[in-house]
C-alpha cells in the first residue's frame, strides 16, 4: 500500500478531532506548567521573577518540541 492510498482512506472528519485532542493536550500541559511554576514561586517566598534567560531558555525549549512535533508522520 502506497503513502498515497493510505491518505485516501482516511475518514473526512479528522482534522477536527485532532485540533480538538492537540488543544485540550496543550491546555493540560499549560495547566500542568503553571501549576509547577505557582508551586516553585511559593516554595521559595517572595514573588515571581523570572528572568530574560529563563525566558530565552523556555522559549527553545518549545520553538524545539513544536518543530519536533511538526515532523512526525513525515516522509524521511
Amino acid at each position: 500500500m502506497s503513502d498515497e492510498s493510505a491518505i485516501q482512506e482516511l475518514p473526512e472528519n479528522w482534522k477536527p478531532k485532532v485540533l480538538l485532542i492537540g488543544a485540550v493536550l496543550g491546555a493540560a500541559v499549560g495547566l500542568g506548567a503553571a501549576y509547577l511554576l505557582v508551586q516553585r514561586t511559593e516554595r521559595e517566598g517572595g514573588g515571581f521573577d523570572m528572568t530574560a534567560r529563563e525566558g530565552v531558555k523556555l522559549g527553545v525549549l518549545i520553538f524545539g518540541l513544536l518543530r519536533s512535533v511538526s515532523q512526525l508522520g513525515g516522509k524521511e
